[in-house]
C-alpha cells in the first residue's frame, strides 16, 4: 500500500472518531493538505513505479516497465517529471523484445493550461534511446500504443525544446521489403551559438543503400499553438532524393501540413520503400509539386517536371480507404517520348546472354523494302521482360487518366495518345487504351490480374484505318507501299512480365490490307522475277501496281504464331506464305512463295524466307534450292541444248487473281476491323476460292 493511501485511511479514522467535531475535522483536512504537499515536494518518486507501470500495460496491452529512478518536481509552473529506464515490450503478435528502451526521458509541461486539460511541453529530452519499429504482412504496427488508431499521423502538443541524444532506430517494414538502422540526433542551438531552430539528423541503411535524412524547423522557443510552424525536409535514399519545404498548421498536429515538394531519381518506383506507394518504372524523373495533407490523405497540385524527356504535369491524390492506399491522378504530356513509353511498360531490356539460334541454310539477302532502323542487339527482348510488382500491386487501389497531345521517337508519327488506368485489390486494367497516328488508330484494352500466385494478361489490340506509307516511308522516295493496315490482336497468357505472358500466350493474330498500291520492283521480285524485278529496283523505277488484298492470319499457341491464312495478291504476282513467330525467342521463321500472273524470264522457282529477330528482320532467298535450280538448268543443257538451259527459270504466268472479296470476309469474321467498303471490287475472271498454303 503507498504512502498516500496510508495517510488517508488514517485521516478518514480520525474523522469517523470526532467527525461531528468541526475544529477536529478543520485539522484533518489541514492535516491532508500538509502531508500532499510534502509528497509533491518529494523528488524521488520510485514508490510510484509499480502503479504507473501496471496503470500504462493495462491501458497498452502490453508490458511497460520502469526500471531506472522516477523523479518529479510537481511544485512548480512547469511541472517536470524524470522517467529511468522507461521500456515498452513487443505487442504478443510481434515476438519477444523491446519496442522502446529510453534511458532517460524528460518531460517538462506548463501548469495552467494543465488545468484546463491542455498540454503545452516546454521541453521533451530523450536521452539513450532505442526504437525497433516493426510493420508485419497484416499491416500491424508495433509502435501503435492505442490499435485503433494504427496507421494514423501524429497529433503532438506544442513542444518548445525537443531534444535526443544517442538515438538509434531500427524500422522493419515487411510489406515494402525495407529494413533501416538510423542514428537520430534532435537539437536546438540559440542563434548566438550558430543555431537556426530545431534540427534533427538521421544516417543509415535502406536497404543496402546508403540513407540520409535532415529535417530542421523554426525555433521551437517560439512557438504557438495556433500558428504555422514552418520545417524543412531532406532526405537522401540511395539515387532517390526528396526536399520538402512547407508549414505545420496547427504545432505540432501532423495531420494537417502543406508546402511544396521536389523529388528526382533514376526511377519512380523506388519511391515504394519510402511513401508505400506502388509507381511505375520510369526513366530519371525531375518533378515538383505543391502538396496539402489533411488526415491520411496528400493533394499534389501543380505537378510539373520531366520523366526522362518526356514533360508531365496534374494532380495526384492518395488517400488510405479502409486500411489501403488508394491513388487517383490526372496527368497529362505535351510530349511523350516514345522510349520513355517503352520504359513504363516495362523498363529496358534485360540483358541477357544471347541464345543460340537454330542453323539455318545460306541465303541471299534481297533488298525488299527500307532499311531496318538498328535494334537491340542478339539476345535482347523487343517485348519487356521486367517483373511485374506483384505484391505492390495487391496493396493499393488506383485510377488514373492521362493525356499526351503527341509522341516523339516511335517508328511513326503520333499525334496523341490516351489510357484510363485502373487498379482494384490486385487487377490492373488499362481501357481504354488509344493511340492517335497521323493516318489511322491504335486502341484497345489490357487487363492484368495479379490478385494470385500466377498473373493473368489479357489483350485486345486493334488497328484501324493505319495508313502503311507513314510506315514504309523512305526519305526522298515514295513509299514503296501505300494503303491501310486493318490489324486485331487477341491474347492470353500467364507470366510476370509482358515478354513472359507473350511466350506462354494463346490466342490470334489478323492483320488485312484491303487494297492498295505496291512498287512493282517488289511486287516482281515476291514472284522472284529476278530479271524485271531486279531491274526496276536497280533502276529506282517508282512505277507501282495494285495491292488488290493482303490478308495474314495467325493461330497462337503457347506463345508460337502460326499462320493459318497468309495470301498478298499484287496485280503482277500472287503471294501465299506459311511459317511460324516464336514469341518467346522474338524469332521470324517465315517463306513467302510467289505465283506470277505473267511469262517471265530468268524466274527462281524458291520462295523468299524472312528470317531474323522482330528488332532485325532479314529477307532473302534460300541460296541451296537457288543454286540446285541452276544446277539443274545446267544438267538439262547438257541434255538438251543451249537453249534448255533457261527453261527452268521460265514462268508460263498461269496465276489467278485471289479472291480478296472473300479473303476480307473472313479476315473480318475472325475479328479484324475491316469494313465492306474497304474491299476491292472482286475481277470477273478472279478464283472464286481463296488461295492457302497447305
Amino acid at each position: 500500500m503507498s504512502f498516500i493511501e496510508r495517510t488517508s485511511e488514517i485521516l478518514a479514522l480520525a474523522n469517523r472518531k470526532v467527525g461531528r467535531v468541526p475544529k477536529m475535522a478543520g485539522a484533518s483536512l489541514l492535516i491532508l493538505a500538509v502531508l500532499v504537499l510534502l509528497v509533491l515536494s518529494r523528488e524521488d518518486w520510485n514508490f510510484m513505479r509499480g502503479p504507473i507501470a501496471r496503470l500504462a500495460s493495462a491501458r497498452t496491452g502490453r508490458l511497460v516497465r520502469l526500471d531506472g529512478d522516477l523523479r518529479a518536481h510537481l511544485l512548480s509552473f512547469t511541472p517536470e517529471v524524470d522517467v529511468g529506464g522507461l521500456k515498452i515490450a513487443n505487442p504478443a503478435w510481434a515476438g519477444p523484445g523491446d519496442m522502446a528502451d529510453i534511458g532517460l526521458a524528460k518531460v517538462k509541461a506548463r501548469l495552467f493550461p494543465l488545468l484546463l486539460l491542455r498540454l503545452d511541453l516546454p521541453l521533451v529530452e530523450l536521452q539513450s534511446m532505442r526504437l525497433n519499429l516493426l510493420r508485419d504482412l497484416r499491416q500491424r504496427e508495433n509502435w501503435a500504443l492505442d490499435p485503433n488508431g494504427a496507421g494514423q499521423p501524429l497529433k503532438l502538443p506544442p513542444i518548445n525544446q525537443f531534444l535526443i541524444s544517442d538515438g538509434r532506430v531500427h524500422i522493419v517494414d515487411q510489406p515494402r521489403k525495407l529494413m533501416l538502422s538510423a542514428q537520430v540526433e534532435a537539437s536546438e542551438r540559440p542563434e548566438d551559438q550558430g543555431g537556426r531552430g530545431f534540427s534533427l539528423t538521421g544516417d543509415g541503411q535502406l536497404n543496402a543503400e546508403p540513407f540520409k535524412l535532415v529535417a530542421a524547423g523554426g525555433p521551437l522557443i517560439g512557438v504557438q499553438r495556433d500558428k504555422p510552424y514552418p520545417f524543412h525536409m531532406d532526405v537522401h535514399a540511395g539515387p532517390s532524393h526528396i526536399v520538402a519545404d512547407g508549414q505545420v498548421q496547427r504545432p505540432f498536429d501532423l495531420t494537417d501540413l502543406s508546402g511544396t515538394v521536389a523529388l528526382s531519381g533514376p526511377d519512380l518506383a523506388r519511391l515504394y520503400l519510402l511513401t508505400g506507394i506502388t509507381l511505375p518504372n520510369t526513366p530519371s524523373y525531375n518533378l515538383s509539386a505543391k502538396f496539402q495533407r489533411t488526415g491520411a490523405r496528400y493533394v499534389f497540385s501543380g505537378i510539373s517536371g520531366t520523366l526522362g524527356r518526356t514533360d508531365l504535369e496534374g494532380t495526384l491524390v492518395v488517400d488510405k480507404v479502409n486500411g489501403r492506399h488508394r491513388l487517383d491522378a490526372d496527368l497529362a504530356s505535351k510530349t511523350l517520348n516514345f522510349a520513355d513509353l517503352l520504359a513504363i511498360l516495362g523498363g529496358p531490356p534485360t540483358r541477357t546472354a544471347p541464345t543460340p539460334a537454330p542453323r539455318r541454310p545460306a541465303q541471299i539477302k534481297l533488298p525488299l523494302g527500307p532499311p531496318t532502323k538498328p535494334g537491340p542487339a542478339t539476345g535482347h527482348h523487343l517485348l519487356p521482360d521486367a517483373p511485374l510488382y506483384t505484391e505492390r500491386l495487391r496493396t493499393m487501389d488506383a485510377s488514373v487518366s492521362y493525356r499526351a497531345q503527341s509522341i516523339r521517337g516511335g517508328i511513326f508519327s503520333v499525334r496523341r495518345g490516351a489510357l484510363k488506368l485502373t487498379l482494384e485489390q490486385g487487377v490492373l486494367t488499362l481501357d481504354p487504351l488509344s493511340l492517335d497516328l497521323a493516318q489511322g488508330r491504335l486502341s484497345g484494352k489490357v487487363r492484368i490480374d495479379a490478385s494470385g500466385a500466377v498473373v493473368k494478361t489479357d489483350l485486345d489490340i486493334r488497328a484501324s484505318d493505319v495508313g502503311l506509307q507513314q510506315l514504309m516511308r523512305q526519305s526522298g522516295a515514295r513509299p514503296a507501299l501505300e494503303g491501310v493496315l486493318e490489324a486485331r490482336m487477341r491474347l492470353s497468357g500467364q507470366g510476370q512480365s509482358v515478354h513472359q505472358a507473350a511466350s506462354a500466350s494463346n490466342g490470334e493474330v489478323v492483320f488485312v490490307i484491303p487494297n492498295g498500291r505496291i512498287r512493282q520492283a517488289f511486287a516482281e521480285l515476291m514472284g522472284i522475277n529476278v530479271g524485271r524485278g531486279l531491274y526496276m529496283l536497280l533502276s529506282k523505277d517508282p512505277k507501282q501496281t495494285d495491292m488488290r488484298c493482303a490478308v495474314a492470319q495467325f493461330n497462337v499457341r503457347n506463345g508460337i504464331m502460326n499462320a493459318q491464312q497468309f495470301v498478298i495478291d499484287t496485280g503482277v504476282v500472287t503471294a501465299t506464305g506459311s511459317g511460324d513467330i516464336n514469341l518467346a525467342t522474338e524469332q521470324l521463321d517465315l517463306k513467302i512463295k510467289g505465283h506470277t500472273k505473267h511469262p517471265e524470264l530468268l524466274r527462281l522457282w524458291t520462295p523468299i524466307n524472312v528470317s531474323g529477330s522482330f528488332s532485325r528482320p532479314e529477307f532473302g532467298l534460300d541460296a541451296g534450292q537457288a543454286a540446285a535450280q541452276g544446277g539443274a538448268a545446267i544438267g538439262l543443257g547438257a541434255l538438251l541444248g543451249p537453249l534448255s538451259v533457261i527453261l527452268p527459270f521460265i514462268s508460263p504466268g498461269l496465276a489467278k487473281d485471289a479472291n480478296c472479296q472473300s479473303l476480307v470476309a473472313e479476315a473480318r469474321g475472325a475479328g479484324a476491323p475491316v469494313r465492306v467498303s474497304q474491299t476491292a471490287p472482286a475481277n470477273p475472271g478472279s478464283s472464286p476460292s481463296p488461295a492457302r498454303h497447305p
